[in-house]
């Protein structure tokens, strides 16, 4: 009765942010649910509707294709800073620091902080890349649906790569000092170490990860809003902006939350694969 009493308050706020919420999304799915107006019930129509929405099934090419590049740039590059900053030596807060304070910027805020620096008219990367030659006449940074992709790219690069190094080097130091010096004894290379080492006992820590980056990748919403809405010519519409277009654009509420519903399922699906394959038995 004392731990039950205890998990009350979490339990609460769970059900009422969480599970209540869920449960009016899956009712709302299966009815004729206008922003403005009665509801419905229709089911399955919002359901066998997805096939024939263009938007949303040419968004599910585009996020994935975005999930899988940033998730390997990710781990590459928050493998490199982690190992970078691992063993303690004089200033290497600082470094800590410094790699991890993109991360406590706002996500929207981060999206505007990049679009004022694209900006052609006024912001100042285009100027400093012609300045030090690396680019001749204006860089349409957001005008083309390759430029836009790859600007979205760096500046999530930007905000997570430093939170990622803070969850794998947290990873990284719990690993015993013991066995890198016995592997120096037995005359390993740097290389070895990584590959035979550190990789296999960061593996629950590199799962956590990947989790959170998958999850995260295929929920994106406010990078490609604040700085593409989606353009040009709907390149860069991912499933979370084609939900909120069906929601708040066509005004149908029924069908968004088919298309919550569904994605849904697949983050399940998807998180119990990464799991299954990076967990050994017994983990």
């Amino acid at each position: 009765m004392a731990g039950l009493l205890y998990a009350a308050p979490a339990g609460l706020i769970v059900a009422l942010l969480f599970v209540l919420p869920l449960l009016l999304a899956v009712w709302m799915s299966l009815n004729d649910w206008p922003l403005l107006g009665d509801p419905a019930f229709n089911a399955p129509e919002n359901y066998t509707a997805i096939a024939g929405n263009k938007l949303f099934v040419g968004s599910i090419g585009f996020t994935l294709k975005y999930t899988v590049v940033v998730t390997v740039i990710y781990f590459v590059i928050a493998l490199g800073l982690a190992l970078l900053v691992q063993e303690s030596r004089p200033g290497i807060g600082l470094f800590r620091t410094a790699f991890f304070l993109p991360s406590v910027v706002g996500l929207a805020s981060a999206s505007l902080l990049f679009y004022a620096l694209y900006n052609n008219e006024f912001g100042p990367l285009d100027d400093i890349l012609r300045a030090l030659g690396l680019a001749q006449g204006e860089v349409d940074f957001l005008g083309t649906p390759d430029n836009a992709f790859a600007s979205t790219v760096v500046m999530v690069t930007w905000r997570f790569a430093g939170f990622n190094m803070l969850i794998l080097l947290t990873g990284l130091q719990a690993i015993p000092t013991a066995v890198y010096e016995a592997a120096r004894v037995d005359g390993t290379t740097w290389w070895q170490r990584l590959r035979y080492i550190t990789i296999p006992l960061l593996k629950p820590t590199i799962a956590l990860m990947l989790i959170m980056t998958v999850t995260g990748s295929l929920l994106a919403f406010e990078p490609f809003y604040v700085l593409t809405s989606g353009g040009p010519d709907n390149s860069t519409v991912t499933m979370v902006i084609a939900m909120f277009r069906e929601a708040f654009t066509l005004f149908d509420v029924g069908r968004s939350a088919a298309l919550a519903m569904v994605l849904l399922v697949a983050l399940v699906v998807l998180n119990a694969i990464q799991l299954s394959l990076l967990r050994r038995k017994g983990d």
